[in-house]
């Protein structure tokens, strides 16, 4: 196993999409439609002389040491720990997941600094300990968000500003010589099958939105793949809480929720160190924690029409 899983060039000049898996060594889809990807865009030209594809993907393990051990992380959790004081220290590896951040990260601005490139998307695919986990979370880009909605998923704003750290406010706020657009796409829970399929359809249609492919050489069983999935679910919604957790407080969410349920003020969620967790709005729950490992217990989201 090595970190760069593969990588595919173009015929003409165009965008840089680099697509992440296993940020969290627990998710190990991403990885595996990552791989599937980069063999269809191969066999595309011998099954289709008129495919051509405009700029060049890069694929990559994110927890490397975390993926090989199938933990969620070594240390910490690495999409709480991108920030500036990381990679300006090198030298400082005493959580497992710096190191495995700079790897990341300068295999990224390395590449950029390589090729001709009209703009960076970083895709950063994960999956989730609860049923139902699809969804995409745009930054405060606008290409960002055009991306998302074309993902063929509910699209799930504001949640990046109740998290820290996170490669998605990384990159939003990095400054390129090209301009950088992440995306994050869930594509379902950790050991559903399916999980794999749908990420497989996310990245092909992330491509055909930034133009990398022609829509006519899109299959349309991608489209309707997820959105078979994500119809019962709402389009848009924001996020209004999130329950942010350590080891200490002995976290434990009740049984049987799934990703958008629908909640009640007051609604008893979990139990921690303290007692009951109650519900303190009313809304959709998303996340809820089932793994041993996480720091946030499960966030609250309301509808919007957006």
């Amino acid at each position: 196993m090595q970190r760069v899983i593969g990588k595919f060039s173009g015929d003409e000049e165009g965008p840089l999409l680099v697509i992440i898996g296993a940020m969290h060594g627990n998710e190990p889809a991403g990885v595996r439609a990552i791989e599937l990807v980069l063999k269809m865009l191969d066999v595309e030209y011998i099954r289709n002389l008129k495919f051509t594809f405009k700029g060049h993907v890069l694929g990559l393990i994110g927890n490397y040491k975390a993926l090989e051990q199938k933990k969620r992380f070594i240390d910490r959790d690495m999409n709480r720990c991108w920030s500036p004081v990381v990679m300006d220290n090198p030298d400082d590896n005493s959580i497992a997941e710096f190191e495995e951040i700079r790897e990341v990260h300068n295999l990224v601005m390395e590449e950029i600094e390589s090729g001709n490139y009209s703009k960076v998307i970083i895709l950063d695919m994960h999956t989730t300990s609860s049923d139902l986990g699809i969804f995409v979370i745009p930054s405060s880009n606008p290409e960002s968000l055009k991306i998302a909605k074309e993902l063929q998923a509910p699209v799930v704003l504001g949640i990046a500003d109740g998290l820290k750290n996170t490669n998605l406010h990384y990159f939003h706020n990095l400054e390129s010589t090209v301009p950088i657009i992440p995306v994050v796409f869930e594509s379902g829970q950790h050991q559903d099958p399916m999980s794999v399929n749908r990420a497989v359809a996310a990245i092909i249609n992330c491509m055909r939105t930034v133009e990398m492919v022609d829509s006519e050489h899109v299959d349309n069983i991608h489209d309707h793949l997820l959105l078979k999935f994500s119809e019962p679910l709402p389009k848009v919604v924001e996020l209004s809480y999130s329950h942010g957790i350590t080891a200490e407080d002995k976290f434990v969410m009740r049984p049987g929720y799934k990703n958008f349920d629908s909640i009640t003020e007051g609604e008893w969620l979990a139990d921690d160190a303290n007692g009951k967790v109650f519900a303190p709005s009313g809304g959709r729950i998303l996340m809820p924690l089932y793994q041993v490992q996480g720091e946030d217990g499960f966030f609250i989201v309301r509808e919007v029409n957006r």
